[in-house]
């Protein structure tokens, strides 16, 4: 097996440097390239390509890899790696290795694009953002616990973002909401999820309206269900495109990433690559 293996070395607690040699002990022949070398690594020949890193590493990697006709096995080595949990991947490294080395099943897999931006797991704006922000400092200390300690402090500061959502032309929400999601895994927040799955072609909306800060708690607690949708108040829907309507320069969570939008319509392309599953 020849593999094309990007690897980021500031993912999580630097596990990323051990993937090459675990892969070699597995049998394959490894050629390295750099994060940024996705298109380079997914036309150079090799027969899939494997990528060790966080969440953000995969969408850009995994669309190159679709076009170019090869699979993807994703080896989580980030903080929350919460597309890897999602998909049913192994935790553990040399397991993750072993089964991008030697798998043989593969499952077509959705990827999500806000405007031109590829994404895995979801794109949210509101609470999501400011947790993002406050958890980035202190991931190196905590890891994913940096996660929880980032949402608390967003519930208790940040304010709700006026928004409007459609799917697919019908109107779903409007006004302000402490959240709006696009999911296409649904994952995110190092356990939190709206729901849905990233092989069905659909993509899954949100809206947690804004109110009394004390029920944020019934929120959190649906969002660690993977009900939220479920719940009185919340508008959910799904779609192949959502349309999010936002102020200019409101800033979103993308798979981990920090990115400003506006008006911005999200698109999904069903079975853009193959993933490498046990």
């Amino acid at each position: 097996m020849i593999i094309a293996l990007l690897a980021n070395p500031d993912s999580g607690d630097g596990d990323s440097s051990r993937v090459a040699r675990l892969l070699r002990k597995d049998g394959a022949r490894v050629c390295e390239f750099a994060p940024d070398q996705a298109e380079q690594a997914a036309r150079s020949g090799a027969e899939r390509l494997a990528i060790a890193g966080g969440d953000g590493s995969i969408a850009p990697a995994a669309s190159a890899a679709g076009q170019a006709g090869i699979p993807v096995a994703v080896i989580p080595v980030g903080t929350a790696n919460d597309f890897a949990a999602a998909a049913g991947l192994p935790e553990d490294l040399d397991e993750a290795c072993r089964l991008a080395a030697r798998g043989a099943r593969r499952r077509p897999t959705d990827i999500a694009w806000l405007g031109e931006r590829p994404f895995v797991n979801v794109a949210s704006a509101g609470l999501a953002p400011a947790a993002a922000r406050t958890a980035s400092g202190l991931k190196g200390r905590l890891g994913s616990f940096a996660y929880l300690l980032g949402a608390i402090a967003a519930a208790a500061r940040a304010q709700p973002v006026e928004c409007a959502l459609a799917c697919d032309g019908r109107p779903l929400f409007s006004g302000k909401a402490w959240q709006a999601i696009v999911g296409c895994s649904g994952a995110f927040g190092a356990g939190a999820s709206i729901g849905g799955s990233s092989d069905d072609g659909l993509l899954h909306a949100v809206a947690v309206p804004a109110g009394p800060r004390l029920a944020l708690l019934r929120r959190a607690h649906g969002l660690r269900r993977g009900d939220i949708g479920e719940q009185s108040g919340v508008a959910s829907g799904d779609g192949r495109r959502i349309d999010l309507d936002l102020p200019p320069g409101t800033e979103l969570n993308v798979d981990g990433e920090l990115v400003e939008s506006g008006p911005v319509a999200v698109t999904v392309e069903p079975g853009a690559f193959e993933l490498v599953v046990g």
